[in-house]
């Protein structure tokens, strides 16, 4: 009966992918920069309205097919919050109760959709979300997803429509095919990590950055190798860079690293309003800021090519941070240096530093 259960929830899933098309994906017009092509893959169109969702979906289908997840199973997961959202639709879709280990600091909007969704939320102080989440596993007799162990391991990095799969089927009638670049940011490491596997299973010369913000300690490991570093504080981007060195996160796979000041990731969802008319989240920001230095780079050694980089999710989550003027004020984070930085670049082609 077990297996049949399992074999059901399986369906749902698979159900619900057939039902959601691929995201989009965006070719941005930069007229300055005429043989460089920029594109965005759009995961805000999934149904959670982010990233996650692709990570929520792997990690439900990882632990039913490793027998951890049956019908009567409580899903424990610790999250700043998209990756809870998404697997608290995924819970639901199964019947099955969700608890979220979030840190105090969770925005209310984020909680409200964890909630939306039948999710409880579980409210942490933030270095405590890890050993807490595993306790009420254990106390409950459920499961723990682990997202910052499991991301990238759950996810076939070979194919089966992965985003980098995805990435390179949508690219294939584009003027340069085959991405000189792709750039992203790391909160697990999941996405980087199916990325990176993916260009070298398919032998593809394909280069993979990887955009850390501030106060993120993947950066540093990546020049170091020390997995023991700390950070003392979270990353003001939600969503991405981590105060610890998650198991998920394979620096191996990575070609190039590059830490992007906050103000800079903020700065760029504000210009990027005006080119694409819509709020993306910060983490895109990160993005593509990170993919925009790439391009001003190639744009200056007269090499041609594509680079991709992703909008992460919407900007809706974000009306009271990143798009409010008194918070950046508040929070001491002056935009106004990047933005005409930001401007230069989409007139001439070269991003300067401030």
């Amino acid at each position: 009966m077990m297996h049949n259960w399992a074999a059901q929830a399986i369906s749902r899933i698979e159900a619900d992918f057939k039902r959601s098309s691929d995201t989009h994906l965006l070719k941005v017009e930069l007229p300055a920069v005429k043989n460089i092509c920029l594109y965005l893959k759009d995961e805000s169109t999934h149904p959670t309205g982010s990233l996650k969702h692709r990570l929520a979906r792997s990690l439900f289908l990882y632990g039913l097919c490793n027998g951890q997840i049956n019908e009567n199973t409580t899903i424990v997961e610790s999250s700043s919050g998209s990756t809870a959202i998404s697997e608290a639709y995924f819970a639901q879709l199964l019947g099955l109760p969700f608890i979220a280990v979030v840190p105090k600091s969770t925005s209310q909007e984020k909680i409200d959709e964890i909630t939306f969704y039948n999710g409880q939320c579980h409210l942490v102080e933030a270095k405590d979300i890890y050993s807490e989440a595993a306790r009420l596993a254990v106390e409950l007799k459920g499961h723990y997803m682990d997202q910052f162990t499991f991301a990238e391991r759950a996810t076939d990095w070979r194919g089966n429509n992965n985003i980098a799969d995805s990435i390179f089927s949508q690219m294939a009638f584009e003027p340069f095919p085959t991405p000189s670049w792709i750039v992203v940011s790391a909160g697990t490491g999941g996405t980087s990590a199916t990325i990176g596997r993916y260009i070298r299973y398919r032998c593809h010369p394909t280069q993979l950055c990887v955009a850390d913000p501030e106060h993120s300690v993947f950066f540093d490991y990546y020049q170091t190798g020390d997995k023991t570093l700390v950070s003392d504080r979270g990353s003001m981007v939600e969503g991405i860079g981590r105060p610890r060195v998650e198991p998920s996160f394979i620096s191996s796979i990575v070609d190039k690293m590059t830490k992007v000041p906050d103000a800079a990731s903020f700065a760029t969802i504000h210009f990027m309003e005006k080119l694409l008319n819509r709020r993306c989240g910060g983490s895109t920001g990160t993005n593509l800021y990170a993919a925009f230095q790439i391009i001003s780079e190639l744009n200056a050694k007269n090499q041609e090519g594509s680079v991709v980089s992703m909008i992460c999710d919407g900007g809706e989550r974000d009306l009271n941070t990143y798009y409010n003027n008194q918070w950046l004020e508040e929070n001491g984070f002056d935009i106004a240096p990047y933005r005409k930085k930001l401007e230069k670049f989409y007139e001439t082609g070269f991003l300067d530093a401030v």
